[in-house]
């Protein structure tokens, strides 16, 4: 099971700011969690459309689609942060 945490946009599509899942295979990969989330709800399918636009930490490190997660881990999932 993973902390699945969401923020900012992200948040309001899906509609919650966390939840717990279990994978459906150890270890699973960034860019295999972003392909497999739509699956999860009509609300997480629209990431999808988005998924060029969002970003993955996991246990608060920036994660390239090759990052692998493990049960425990947190993930977090964002869109791009801007400064000014």
């Amino acid at each position: 099971m993973i902390r699945l945490l969401y923020f900012a946009w992200v948040r309001t599509q899906i509609g919650i700011d966390e939840e717990s899942l279990t994978l459906p295979k150890v270890p699973f990969t960034v860019a295999e969690l972003l392909d497999w989330l739509p699956s999860q709800s009509p609300a997480h399918a629209l990431l999808e459309q988005q998924r060029s636009r969002l970003r993955v930490a996991v246990n608060q490190e920036f994660a390239e689609p090759e990052t692998l997660i493990h049960p425990g881990d947190e993930v977090a999932v964002f869109p791009p942060v801007t400064g000014g």
